[in-house]
Parts: C-alpha cells; structure tokens; sequence
C-alpha cells in the first residue's frame, strides 16, 4: 500500500511520525481497537494500516486546500505555520480511533482522552509549553469531531473526519459486515475497487471513486458521504464514481 505523503514527510513532522509508530503505548492501543472492532464486534480494520491511510489521505487534503489558497485553521486562528497544522493533523489522523481500544461506543470520546498525555509528551519536546498545550487542544478536537453527529470546526479536523471516510476499498468498509448476510451492505462494501483523492476543477478536493458495480453507490453515501456531511470542509469536495470498465467518464455523486 503506498503512503506517499506519510513517506515524503520532513523536519518536525517526520520526527514526530517516527516517534508515533515506535510509541509502545500506541501500539497497543491500536492493537486492542482492532481486537475490539474487528474481533469482537465484526468490523473491519481500525489499526495500524487504517490510522496510516487516514493520516495520507488527510495530509494530501490539507496540502490540496493550502495550494488553493485555504489556510488551515491554525495557520489562521492561532498564528502558526503550515508546518504546525501539518502536525496536528498527523497526530489527530493516527490517534484518531484509537478508543476503540476502551468501547466502540463514543470511542471518539475515549480516543480524546487516552490521546491526550501522548500528544502532550511528543509536543511538548519540539514546541514551547504553551504552543505545545494550545495545539494539543486542536488535535483533541479533530479526534473528538470526526464522528458523524459532531461537526468538525476546524480545517485539520475536517480533513481527518474526510480521510476516515475514505478507507473503504472492498475489505475495509467503515460499516459491520454481516459475514454470512447478502444483503446490500455486503453487496456495496465489496464494490469499491478504488479511491482516489486529486485536486478539483470546480472545488478544491475531487475524490473519485472506482466501482465493480452500481451498489457501491450506497457505500459512498453511507459511509464517505457522512463523514463529508459532518466534516465542515463539504464545500470543498466534490464526489465523482464511475463504474469499472462500463463508463470511461466519472459522474458526481450528490452527499
């Protein structure tokens, strides 16, 4: 799986992501989000490989957005750089879902206070205290609002509630799949074949969407189309899919 953005990563945001997968704390919390969603309650992944493909995929948003002229909210509100809204979203995009660990119930709530004195720890070695207290506060807020129901106030957060929709190629579906059902969550989940996320014409962010067939429409309503809904950043985004080897031209999804 590539992970260009998370890869091309430098200076501050680089060492604060290499620090993030060595951290043993975690680790084990993202080991027991997936023991609790994927083994005990039958959703899919919710671990490692989902908080990188969230964390990608809302890094490549925010440089979308920034290179088309929308700074990000810390840039705008607080005075910081590019740079520092390049941090807060890593840390908000990887720590995200890690209280699944605890319930998956309000799991964006618990996600918010186990993240808490991890994200004090790292910041606090590369920003001054208060810097680094006033941005633990938006990476708290961009985890606690990416659920659906909890409007996201920030670009950051936007951006990761966005990307957390986006992880739902066939196997990954953010939706409980009824592995002995056929009905149309199971039809739909395993209909996307591809997503990809590219600057827009008419709005910044274009998020194309590969399908096997027409159920996955369903999916992308249900499941991406949410998390835009909710995400604060919908006037941004645009929806296309097209159906593999059936259409050559991508058709706008309304959410």
């Amino acid at each position: 799986m590539d992970f260009e953005e998370l890869n091309s990563l430098e200076g501050i945001p680089k060492m604060i992501y290499d620090e993030l997968i060595k951290n043993k704390k975690v680790n084990a919390f993202l080991k027991m989000s997936n023991i609790m969603a994927v083994g005990r309650l039958g959703y899919n992944d919710h671990g490692k490989t989902h908080a990188k493909i969230v964390a990608n995929n809302a890094i490549k948003m925010l440089k979308i957005l920034y290179k088309k002229g929308i700074e990000p909210s810390f840039v705008k509100d607080c005075k910081g750089s590019f740079e520092d809204s390049l941090v807060i979203t890593l840390l908000g995009a990887c720590l995200h879902d890690i209280g699944n660990a605890v319930h998956r119930d309000i799991h964006h709530l618990h996600s918010a206070y186990l993240a808490l004195d991890i994200v004090e720890s790292i910041l606090k070695k590369y920003y001054k205290e208060e810097k680094a207290y006033i941005m633990t506060t938006e990476v708290l807020h961009a985890i606690y609002s990416h659920s659906e129901g909890i409007m996201g106030l920030t670009i950051e957060a936007g951006v990761i509630a966005v990307a957390d929709g986006t992880d739902m190629t066939k196997g990954r579906s953010r939706i409980p799949i009824c592995k002995k059902c056929y009905d149309i969550h199971s039809v739909s989940a395993a209909s996307i074949e591809k997503v990809e996320i590219k600057e827009g014409n008419e709005k910044p962010i274009q998020i194309e969407v590969i399908l096997s067939n027409e159920a996955g429409i369903f999916q992308i309503q249900e499941v991406l189309g949410e998390k835009i809904k909710w995400s604060g950043i919908k006037d941004y985004i645009s929806v296309y899919a097209r159906v593999e080897k059936e259409k050559p031209v991508f058709e706008e999804i309304t959410i």
